[in-house]
């Protein structure tokens, strides 16, 4: 059953839902302004040494009065809307879905699996703490609209750029890698995704995407580096061609239609506003929610099926946000013998603050059972599975001695971390990825390439990424006589190859910390590139 674009069961009760919505927006906004030009950025405290000193007192001031005077003032019309809104939340489905439409279905499909029996799919995913202004600004982070829009115009600038592939001939795809003896290759004709049509150089890349190679490894660009089997980068720009891209702290409406309007070119295929809203006891949310998951999934591929779950476990701050987890079946396309190709993607945000690590493990068995329980109900025998990702922010890392209990979590027997070396030891390649807030703006880290320079340096790295925490009254040596400093890493790409279909083998080809975000969020997106061979029938 193909997923319909609103979340609500006819045309009348979307009516009535927008109209409550738009009785309460006013006061909101009025509310997000009165906080907001109370609270500045460590920028726009820069900026202000250039001005008059009493400039900003007489800002904060006048408009503390005027913005207070107004949400007084639209509260009752507020309230009105609230009781309209609130009870239809109970008959919304927990996301919108929005479907470009194709030039031809042929275009919605990857033919690699068709054509030679192996593709090549790209994941990202990044936190972009797109909250209400407001909210943001506690988190050293403002204009939450203009980020919105300055995020989608980079992410697309990223995954349409050419990929070219650089192939170097060595006796080993381990070996010393040089572009001095490369070639380019021939691009292909085979055409995938719901917009080539639209974005013309992502066509580039569809040799590397119908094809599959061992040796010689192919480098994306001189800077790709090969340690402990898992080939990986610091990038200034996103991977090319990224397949499915999930997106966490999306909490904003209308920043989440602003990054809809700017991916959708891309993305054929989107789901936005995830989650539900008040009082869900169906879901199992325990508390009123006032903002929804925070979710947001952009892919390329159709998506047959989708599902979505509301953890009830969640304490403090973090209870106010339907945080949860929302699975999706994605139809790749066809095999060589014309039975149908299919990928699951789950994406996640846990629990956030420290010390809590008993109700973050709570949401893993959840998410490890919600995600076998969507698997066993939409898995058809007649269809071959070449995927299954698991990403998001865990809001735990892998060198923390706070965060033990997560690190041992059964979840990850079940799947492959590419950047783990064991519970509590990361690869010493691996880069932490939650950035100190206070220094967002310093130079060292403000622009993609400044970043991606200051991630590769050891020395610069532990002044700007988050450290360990540490176990409560135990005291800490990071890191270990020998070893690199690493620090946070809390966003994850997981993959599973258990559950993928029996004749398909799964190779990473690379992993990539992004920086292409800098200034415009406190986190540093993460890559993941699966290559994928399908045996043929003989075999």
């Amino acid at each position: 059953m193909a997923l319909q674009a609103s979340p609500f069961p006819n045309g009348f009760v979307a009516g009535v839902h927008a109209v409550g919505w738009a009785f309460i927006l006013p006061c909101f906004w009025f509310l997000d302004r009165l906080i907001a030009v109370c609270k500045s950025t460590t920028l726009e405290r820069t900026q202000r040494l250039e001005q008059e000193c009493y400039l900003h007192p007489l800002k904060v001031f006048f408009g503390s009065i005027v913005f207070f005077i107004l949400f007084v003032a639209t509260a009752p019309l507020a309230f009105l809307g609230f009781l309209l809104w609130a009870p239809l939340q109970a008959c919304r489905r927990p996301f919108y879905y929005h479907r470009e439409p194709p030039s031809s279905p042929e275009n919605e499909t990857h033919r690699g699996f068709e054509l030679v029996g192996k593709a090549s799919f790209g994941f990202a995913t990044a936190n972009l703490c797109l909250l209400p202004d407001s909210l943001a600004r506690f988190n050293n982070l403002g204009h939450t609209q203009h980020r919105a829009s300055a995020i989608g115009q980079r992410i697309v600038q990223g995954v349409c750029r050419p990929h070219i592939r650089i192939f170097v001939d060595s006796p080993s795809s381990c070996g010393t890698l040089s572009p001095s003896s490369s070639f380019l290759p021939t691009v292909n004709s085979v055409t995938y995704g719901a917009t080539d049509r639209q974005v013309q150089p992502t066509n580039s890349n569809q040799q590397g995407r119908s094809g599959h190679r061992s040796a010689p490894r192919a480098l994306l660009s001189q800077g790709l580096r090969q340690q402990d089997d898992v080939p990986w980068e610091v990038s200034s720009l996103f991977p090319s061609n990224i397949d499915i891209l999930c997106l966490e702290e999306v909490f904003d409406k209308r920043a989440a239609q602003k990054l809809t309007d700017a991916l959708k070119p891309v993305y054929g295929h989107i789901l936005y506003d995830i989650g539900v809203y008040a009082c869900q006891p169906p879901c199992g949310c325990s508390s009123f929610k006032f903002f929804n998951s925070g979710l947001f999934l952009a892919s390329r591929f159709p998506v047959l099926e989708a599902q979505y779950h509301c953890f009830p476990n969640s304490r403090g701050e973090d209870a106010l946000a339907a945080k949860g987890l929302l699975s999706a079946k994605v139809l790749i396309g066809q095999n060589q013998k014309r039975q149908r190709v299919v990928g699951y993607f789950n994406c996640t945000h846990l629990h956030a603050p420290e010390g809590e690590g008993v109700v973050r493990c709570e949401q893993l068995n959840m998410v490890t059972k919600w995600i076998g329980d969507f698997q066993a109900a939409n898995r058809r025998p007649d269809e071959d599975v070449v995927f299954d990702v698991l990403c998001g922010d865990f809001n735990f890392d892998n060198c923390s001695p706070d965060d033990n209990l997560e690190q041992n979590h059964c979840l990850f027997e079940e799947y492959r971390d590419p950047c783990r070396a064991g519970p509590g030891k990361e690869k010493p390649w691996v880069i932490g990825t939650l950035l100190e807030q206070p220094t967002l703006y310093d130079d060292d880290v403000n622009t993609p390439e400044n970043l991606q320079r200051t991630l590769e340096s050891d020395e610069l790295r532990k002044q700007y990424i988050s450290p360990p925490v540490p176990a409560v009254g135990i005291p800490m040596v990071y890191p270990e006589t020998g070893q690199p400093w690493i620090g946070r890493r809390i966003d994850y790409i997981l993959f599973r190859e258990n559950s993928i279909s029996k004749h398909c083998r799964t190779e990473i080809e690379e992993v990539t910390f992004i920086t292409q975000l800098a200034g415009l969020t406190d986190h540093i997106p993460v890559g993941l590139r699966l290559n994928v061979t399908m045996d043929s029938a003989d075999e």
